[in-house]
């Protein structure tokens, strides 16, 4: 009765981790959208959006069956994410100058070569549910802690700037929400590699919130140019993915 009833507590925590997860996708897409309105990628990088692509593509290998049985719902949403990223990056693809077109195909095909010899590796030599957890949970976990560190770089601005203009509030407060969720969506069945992931994820947001907490009322009014049109910063914050 009592694992009947985590398990479906889990479940539920579950598919309210892929809502939250599914905002956090979606976040990129005002600066998606930006660009195809100028027909120009700008500034803006492909960086964290083919990073994201390969912690969908291993979050995915790792809930298979074949690896990590009972984990749909991180198939689900990894599988959403990475429907999201590819578009992105298809749309970067596009509007980018052509060094970063050839930056985006020759990363993706040297994810899929990765992907493709973990795979081999993992089920030619790893026999068990454990073993094969073991060994693709650790690569998710290094790539997360990879993707959590990017943040890392909009907070020091705020610290620098003494201004939160360039960490969204609500983003913060999702990234901090979905680590939460998924923290305790891995506890209750013990996941040490998504509790891990997802556990720097939600101190990542609680600093984020920290930071806007004690330099919210310090940030300097909106500056307007010679001509009165208010001035506005283009920032990419890319979001930290779910287990």
């Amino acid at each position: 009765m009592v694992t009947h009833a985590v398990h479906t507590a889990r479940t539920i925590i579950g598919i309210i981790g892929n809502v939250i997860s599914f905002f956090l996708f979606a976040s990129p897409m005002p600066t998606l959208w930006r660009i195809y309105k100028k027909k120009s990628s700008e500034e803006f990088h492909p960086y964290p959006y083919i990073a994201s692509v390969m912690n969908c593509l291993f979050w995915i290998f790792y809930g298979l069956p074949i690896v990590h049985p009972d984990s749909t719902l991180v198939i689900t949403i990894n599988s959403v994410g990475l429907v999201l990223e590819l578009i992105y990056l298809s749309i970067f693809f596009f509007f980018t100058h052509k060094k970063y077109r050839l930056h985006i195909f020759g990363l993706l095909v040297a994810e899929a070569i990765l992907l493709a010899i973990v795979a081999a590796l993992t089920l030619k030599f790893c026999h068990t549910h454990k073993k094969r957890s073991m060994v693709v949970g650790i690569v998710c976990v290094i790539f997360g802690v990879i993707m959590y560190s990017a943040p890392l770089s909009i907070m020091a601005k705020v610290i620098k700037t003494k201004s939160v203009e360039f960490m969204p509030f609500w983003l913060s407060v999702a990234a901090f929400s979905n680590g939460i969720t998924w923290t305790i969506y891995a506890l209750l069945e013990f996941d040490l590699y998504i509790l891990i992931s997802n556990g720097l994820g939600g101190v990542s947001g609680a600093l984020q919130l920290i930071l806007y907490a004690w330099y919210n009322k310090r940030t300097p009014a909106v500056e307007e140019d010679d001509e009165g049109t208010v001035k506005q910063s283009a920032v990419q914050l890319e979001v930290k993915l779910p287990a």
